[in-house]
């Protein structure tokens, strides 16, 4: 019930078109069921009879029809026939439209809910810090904001919706079968909890089947978007073979789970069926053994109605048992949901915190620790000072720490121990915003947005940003030369991920980025491994230009490329374990120069 009431909330702004939705609902329930009972004066009049209700013990369906329609059926039996002939057409049509008008008001609640659940689960995404986002497979985000989404806006609008208008036809069918026979009706009703019994196992199992059916479709979503994302590595491996294994192997567990879901999902509907369909049976056999032995018969004109209104009832009624399955579905999509907007919001700042304007004297590492699992430290025990216009590399083997000793100023993670200080001050005291407004990040995983060269570059605010400005970022990145040979130039949208552009353009791109940003503080993450050699000299000639007058920090893995920086800090398992000038570290013989005569020596490294 907690689930649904979360569900629900989505649904409390749309409460008017729900009440809408609702009174539509139950105006065609109490019109399908006028329509049947109007079948009492029509039968009565086409056989024979002068009058179109019976005038000794007249049943309370005929007495209310009498009272709302009577008026009309007077007169020549021709007359009456006709008039009411135009009342059940009339009637019919009434309740159409209210169909109609419960129907299109119930998909417009449906797609409204669904889009507020994605646009809930996108903002919570983006509060989500960069951690959360690394471990969790981006398949599975993309299907829990689309698929998932989709089938949890069931219950509060269609599902919902349906099963209301279901009871209330159950009800009205009720009613009308009540004052027809309430004996018969009695023995129609002793057969539901017989239902519910049946099928309230089948209903625990459909839950679990449901949520493991929607992870699977997960997989199948990450799958595809790894092998559209590595294309050119699958293709250079001929792993074609690889990849078509495991999207089948995916494929073939969401297909099980889906159909084992289904299979128990649809096994509610001919248990209920036959269930009903026994109950109608059985009440032809007493009413025909009632018959024989000279007992109460119902009037033909009251007796076919009441099995009309009978076999009609089995539709809502086979409609409301596949209630709970699909509910149990929809709520599994929720629970999946629900599982995201339950994650902390670990990317978000307390009220009133300070405004990152730069800073003066020294940006200081100070006994920093830092894990992404607990006790499972990636940075231990850091101490490190950094002077304004100052470049420092960051410099490592694999997995040392280097990129996330430099994640901690953009405050994409914070300290677990220890703190980041600018003048003194923790960066915790900052904003996130406005530490990452000051500071410029280039990384050697490249973003390019299927957009514009113009949106790419300017990006967050492409429309104001004056064209000259972005030019003079292009050229100053080396960018300007192969976007002017773009068929449309800065207006060529570059694709999926930039594939339209090299390596060395994309990254080119991304310099022209931040170099329009103009950031006082500049994080290089490995910005120029992977390029070819006269890439890499363009990329870093704008590298050069873009680190002039501002505070470096060079995370490097080839250590000819910051042979010049003013302090190289080495990294080994997470510990600062040498710090100085690269001649210094030479002359030390230690961890560095370990590394700088191991990458002399391997053919191809300069």
């Amino acid at each position: 019930m907690r689930r649904a009431g979360r569900l629900a909330r989505f649904a409390r702004p749309y409460a008017g078109v729900l009440v809408v939705t609702l009174c539509a609902a139950v105006a065609a329930s109490v019109l399908d069921g006028l329509t049947f009972a109007l079948l009492i004066p029509f039968l009565r009049l086409l056989f024979g009879a002068t009058e179109a209700f019976a005038v000794d013990a007249p049943t309370f369906v005929e007495k209310t029809l009498d009272a709302v329609v009577g008026f009309a059926l007077v007169g020549d039996r021709v007359t009456a026939l006709r008039n009411v002939v135009l009342i059940i057409l009339g009637v019919f049509a009434v309740k159409n439209v209210a169909v109609y008008v419960a129907g299109s008001r119930s998909a417009f609640i449906q797609e409204s809910v669904a889009r507020d659940l994605r646009n809930a689960l996108y903002q919570h995404i983006q509060k989500l810090s960069v951690g959360f986002l690394q471990r969790m497979k981006g398949g599975q985000l993309l299907s829990r904001v689309v698929a998932d989404a989709d089938q949890a806006r069931q219950l509060v609008s269609a599902t919902l919706i349906s099963a209301i208008q279901n009871a209330l036809l159950i009800g009205v069918y009720l009613l009308v079968l009540a004052a027809l026979s309430w004996r018969l009706t009695l023995l129609m009703l002793l057969i539901a909890p017989c239902i519910a019994l049946l099928l309230r196992p089948i209903l625990k199992r459909i839950r679990s089947r449901a949520g493991q059916a929607l992870s699977e479709r997960g997989e199948i979503t990450a799958i595809v978007d790894e092998s559209v994302e590595g294309a050119k590595l699958v293709k250079a491996h001929s792993a074609e073979e690889y990849e078509r294994g495991r999207f089948e192997g995916a494929a073939e567990r969401y297909f099980r789970a889906v159909v084992n879901t289904q299979r128990l999902a649809v096994l509610s509907h001919p248990i209920s069926e036959t269930l009903g369909v026994g109950v109608v049976l059985l009440m032809l056999v007493i009413v025909t053994a009632l018959g024989a032995n000279g007992g109460e018969v119902m009037r033909p004109e009251l007796f076919l109605p009441f099995m009309a209104v009978a076999l009609r009832l089995l539709s809502p009624v086979k409609a409301l048992s596949q209630f709970p399955a699909n509910a149990e579905i929809s709520l599994s999509a929720a629970d999946r949901i629900f599982e995201i907007l339950d994650t902390e919001a670990d990317d978000v700042d307390a009220e009133n915190l300070r405004e990152f304007g730069g800073f003066e004297h020294e940006l200081v590492f100070q006994n920093v620790w830092f894990g992404y699992e607990p006790e499972e430290w990636v940075l231990k025990d850091v101490n490190l000072r950094v002077a304004p216009g100052e470049v420092v590399a960051v410099v490592g083997p694999s997995g040392a720490g280097k990129s996330s000793l430099v994640d901690l100023l953009p405050r994409f993670n914070d300290p677990l121990r220890g703190s980041v200080l600018f003048d003194g001050v923790p960066t915790t005291d900052y904003s996130r915003a406005s530490m990452r407004r000051a500071m410029g990040i280039v990384s050697q995983h490249t973003v390019i947005f299927n957009d514009t060269v113009r949106a790419n570059i300017a990006y967050g605010n492409p429309d104001g940003v004056p064209f000259e400005k972005l030019v003079a970022a292009a050229e100053a990145a080396n960018a300007a030369d192969f976007i002017d040979r773009l068929p449309e130039g800065y207006d060529t949208v570059l694709g999926e991920r930039g594939m339209r552009l090299s390596g060395g353009e994309r990254q080119r791109i991304a310099l022209a980025r931040v170099l329009l940003k103009d950031p006082p503080i500049l994080i290089l993450d490995e910005a120029t491994s992977a390029l070819d050699t006269e890439s890499e000299r363009l990329v870093q000639e704008a590298v050069a230009r873009l680190m002039e007058n501002r505070t470096v920090l060079v995370v490097a893995h080839r250590l000819s490329t910051v042979a010049r920086a003013d302090q190289i800090a080495v990294l080994e398992a997470g510990r600062l374990v040498e710090l100085g000038k690269h001649a210094d570290l030479i002359a030390a013989g230690g961890t560095y120069q370990r590394m700088h005569s191991l990458e002399l020596s391997t053919p191809g490294i300069e």
